[in-house]
């Protein structure tokens, strides 16, 4: 046994020298290239183009896609691919044009691990299986970093988990090597050294670990970045520089015409359809771009249906769990999972991130997380805390699934064995395609892509300038910044380090048109709800940024669908008013009416339909409606039938709204009555307007066994019932002795 292990041993430090060797052989190379490149650089900061410091409203971009004559390239696809491709485009003084079906960022690029490198995975997969491919898609998210393009992103230290369980004597600087190798090949790239951790120190900076299995751990820096704001922050750049860009707006079909030349039908631009309005129009370019991620080979078959499927799609499920399940300023990360995957933990947004999956799935516009998905992370959560953290399914307070689209691999046996490589092609009609890679290597595979085009369609346009590009609210920020935001405009601490860290330099902008509160303090900055940092004037800026729905601004120019779905929904009538002022939509339109599509989009059942299906709600209140069973003990029981019985004074079996606002005005306590409509609606299985006795145990049951955390109603009965116990009946003595 011994004498394996030392064999063993011998030939991970052999693996080790050889992956050094290719690192350094690597990070050579990109040096070389790096100097090649550096007067793009200044070639970028010196481009001689018109900005924009207006973007030009959604309106104006359709009439300039309708009208004008011959776009030099047209993207298919709003995601970070595609908004990238726009950008190399436009900056490369090409006439561009990139249209989108739903809103910017709606697909993958909003549903991602929000890691900028993200590379660690495929180093731990290069040095298990040796495969110096993995370690190539290291190195290449390394030396993408778009920490140089987009300062305000955040850059944090990530915790290897090694446990007992996973870590032999050798597996531990084995792995130290390993991460080593992820700082060689980042070269001057690399944000911070990593280093190794004793068991105690471990704990000290991640207290919640499992004590008992733990050997040590490995700290290593990665960005982390807000996905859906990055992706817009793209689109918004190509558009200031003159790019002609319009979301809902899907292409119908594409055009085509015959060569001259050669007779063959070439791709010429597409006919497209406004989503909102319903109306139709062409818009013709030398050069179409496919890039539209996980329906790659849905645009692929509109050119020729003989085409082969080249996307393999793999769902990723996160889960969002309250953000004291971990540190601050510290994520984590597991390599021995249960079925090896590889599981991140991480801070965000004050919340904390647990994901992700890694399993096939079917291509779907609106991808739903399942119940399974979420308890398997739950369950690989639980193997690293500590037991006395409690993790419960009802703290999942969001839950979401992203597509991705892997280029697949005749010689891969499942997704997870696939290199998140890109491929780019070109179809006989002419059709680029970029598919594959992630949201580090946006901007490379934008370069490759207009790269390819460039050549195949004999395109007039400069080299890439996209290197060290600024993009959107990057050029005027700075880390104090929120501090001026807090003197000048009376925010909150708070809300100006929010606006500072999502808008960069434009949250200026944004404070300007913020509403006065009527209070000491904060002077401006009316929040949509008050746990979170978001404000109302976002909602009017986020319509200036081409926001045309309430799920445009509960998703992706705001986070809160993604964070709270309950306090999602709880924000959407607000939304819903802020954005009918602004869009002057009629009455009508703010209303739901199945029958006209466009008045869907712009209602408030939309919004719900998402926040219920695609970002968990439905599984999180599955998990009140599956407790049929009733699991508490009889003094249990006997507790919160006495609860109940306080708002059912005349023991009806059930209570209503006006049961519960009676209790509430006698303790003082206002709440309107919509909200409390919500409130009741939560518990109210068989939706008939009222909470049933056998309804609320079956709450309280659920919320006992930890599967719903945060249930309104159970926590306003309980605080009713606290403060009507405090108050009790008046004494005979303090009365002066009655009548």
């Amino acid at each position: 046994m011994a004498f394996r292990k030392a064999v063993k041993g011998t030939a991970v430090v052999a693996s080790a020298s050889l992956f050094v060797f290719y690192g350094l052989t690597q990070q050579a190379e990109y040096t070389r290239k790096k100097a090649r490149v550096s007067h793009v650089v200044e070639a970028a900061e010196q481009v001689n183009m018109v900005y924009l410091d207006e973007l030009p409203s959604r309106q104006a971009q359709l009439v300039a896609l309708r009208s004008t004559q011959e776009f030099d390239v047209l993207i298919v696809g709003g995601g970070a691919t595609g908004s990238g491709c726009a950008l190399d485009a436009v900056t490369r003084k090409l006439k561009t044009a990139l249209v989108e079906r739903d809103d910017f960022s709606s697909g993958t690029s909003s549903r991602s691990t929000k890691l900028i490198h993200g590379g660690v995975r495929y180093l731990q997969k290069a040095i298990m299986k040796l495969d110096y491919e993995q370690v190539n898609a290291s190195f290449f998210l390394h030396n993408n970093n778009m920490i140089t393009y987009q300062p305000h992103v955040l850059l944090g230290p990530f915790m290897w988990y090694v446990s007992s369980c996973f870590a032999r004597w050798w597996q531990l600087p084995y792995y130290w090597a390993g991460i080593k190798i992820y700082d060689l090949v980042a070269g001057g790239q690399c944000l911070k050294s990593s280093y190794v951790l004793s068991k105690n120190k471990a704990l000290e900076l991640f207290p919640m670990l499992k004590k008992d299995k733990l050997v040590g751990a490995i700290v290593y820096y990665d960005g982390q970045h807000n996905d859906a704001r990055m992706n817009l922050a793209i689109a918004l750049t190509a558009a200031r520089y003159g790019a002609a860009i319009a979301n809902y707006t899907e292409v119908v079909h594409l055009l085509k015409r015959a060569d001259p030349q050669t007779g063959k039908e070439r791709v010429c631009g597409a006919h497209c359809r406004d989503v909102i309005t319903g109306q139709e129009f062409d818009v013709r370019a030398k050069c179409v771009i496919n890039a539209t991620g996980p329906f790659t080979d849905a645009l692929r078959k509109m050119d020729d249906q003989k085409n082969p499927n080249i996307c393999q799609p793999s769902a990723g499920v996160h889960i969002v769990i309250p953000g004291y399940y971990s540190p601050d300023n510290m994520g984590l990360l597991d390599p021995a999972t249960s079925d090896g995957r590889v599981i991140f933990f991480l801070p965000w947004e004050r919340m904390t991130i647990a994901g992700t999956t890694d399993t096939p799935t079917e291509i779907t516009q609106h991808p739903i997380p399942v119940e399974e998905d979420i308890n398997f992370i739950l369950t690989e959560v639980r193997n690293y805390l500590s037991p006395d953290v409690e993790v419960r399914r009802g703290d999942v307070l969001a839950a979401w699934s992203g597509i991705r689209p892997l280029v697949t691999d005749p010689n891969s046996k499942d997704t997870q064995s696939i290199c998140r490589n890109h491929i780019v092609s070109i179809s006989d009609s002419g059709l680029v395609t970029i598919a594959g890679g992630k949201w580090t290597t946006y901007r490379s595979m934008a370069e490759h892509t207009l790269d390819a085009a460039v050549k195949a369609h004999g395109l007039t346009a400069d080299s890439s300038r996209t290197v060290g590009l600024m993009l959107e609210g990057a050029k005027d920020w700075s880390p104090t910044m929120y501090i001026r935001l807090v003197q000048d405009y009376g925010l909150e601490v708070e809300v100006a380090q929010h606006l500072a860290s999502t808008y960069g330099g434009r949250a200026y902008e944004v404070a300007k048109i913020a509403h006065v509160t009527g209070k000491r303090w904060p002077i401006v900055g009316k929040r949509l709800v008050s746990e979170f940092p978001y404000i109302e004037s976002e909602v009017l800026y986020a319509v200036k940024e081409y926001a045309c729905t309430a799920i445009d601004v509960v998703a992706r120019r705001t986070r809160l669908g993604f964070l709270n779905v309950q306090a999602a929904e709880e924000a959407l009538p607000r939304i819903v008013e802020l954005m009918a002022r602004e869009l002057k939509w009629s009455d009508q339109k703010k209303k739901v009416n199945p029958t006209d599509q466009n008045i869907y989009w712009h209602s408030q059942t939309s919004a719900k339909r998402f926040l219920y299906y695609e970002m968990g709600y439905k599984v999180r209140s599955e998990q009140l409606t599956d407790s049929s069973e009733i699991t508490l003990s009889p003094p249990e029981v006997d507790r919160y039938k006495k609860r109940f019985h306080k708002f059912d004074k005349e023991n009806k079996g059930f209570i209503t709204t006006v049961d519960v606002q009676r209790v509430l005005e006698s303790i003082s306590v206002q709440i309107d009555e919509n909200t409390l409509h919500e409130i009741l609606n939560e518990v109210d299985l068989n939706k008939n307007g009222q909470v049933e006795l056998n309804e609320f145990l079956q709450l309280m049951s659920a919320v006992r066994k930890g599967q719903v955390s945060d249930n309104r109603l159970a926590m306003l009965m309980q605080t009713a019932e606290e403060s009507l116990d405090q108050r009790g009946p008046v004494s005979v003595d303090r009365s002066g002795g009655g009548m």
